[in-house]
C-alpha cells in the first residue's frame, strides 16, 4: 500500500491521456479596441497608431514628451497657492529620507554632538532648516509647486 491509500499494483485510469490538455470549448481570439492595432498577434501588447502602447497612464511612452510637460507645469515660485507650512505627512516623508540618507552615510549638515541615530540627526536638520530637500506639491489640475525645507514652517 502506497501513501496515498491505494495499492501499488492497481493500475490508474483516465479519462484521457496525461499531459494532454482538455478544453470544453475553442478560446476565444482576443480583439483590440476600437481604432487599435495589434503588431505581431497576442505577444505584443496593442499600439495605437503612433507606436505608443496603450495603457492606464496617459503619460505612458511620451518619456521625452513627459519631461517638456513637466516643466511646463511647474507652478512659478512668486505665484504659489498652498501653505507655507510643512505637513505632517510631509515632515514624515522628510525625516524618513533623510534618516536613510544619512545612515547611508550622507554628509551631515550640523554639528552631531555625540548624536548617533540618524532619524535624531535628521530631526536635528530639520529645526535647523539644513535639509537639502525640495518638496513637490501636485495640485488637483495636474499642476505642482516645488517647496525648499528651508522655506517651509
Amino acid at each position: 500500500m502506497s501513501d496515498y491509500g491505494h495499492d501499488d499494483d492497481v493500475e490508474e485510469t483516465f479519462d484521457y491521456e496525461p499531459g494532454e490538455d482538455v478544453f470544453d470549448e475553442e478560446p476565444e481570439e482576443q480583439e483590440g479596441l476600437e481604432g487599435e492595432d495589434t503588431v505581431g498577434g497576442d505577444d505584443y501588447p496593442a499600439t495605437n497608431g503612433d507606436n505608443v502602447v496603450v495603457s492606464g497612464d496617459p503619460n505612458a511612452g511620451y518619456a521625452g514628451k513627459v519631461l517638456e510637460q513637466s516643466r511646463e507645469k511647474k507652478v512659478p515660485n512668486d505665484q504659489r497657492t498652498t501653505t507655507p507650512y510643512l505637513t505632517k505627512y510631509e515632515r514624515a516623508r522628510v525625516l524618513g529620507t533623510r534618516a536613510l540618507q544619512i545612515s547611508m552615510n550622507a554628509p551631515v549638515l550640523v554639528d552631531l554632538e555625540g548624536e548617533t541615530d540618524p532619524l535624531q540627526i535628521a530631526m536635528k536638520e530639520l529645526n535647523q532648516k539644513k535639509i537639502p530637500l525640495i518638496i513637490r506639491r501636485y495640485l488637483p489640475d495636474g499642476w505642482y509647486e516645488d517647496w525648499t525645507c528651508e522655506e517651509l514652517l
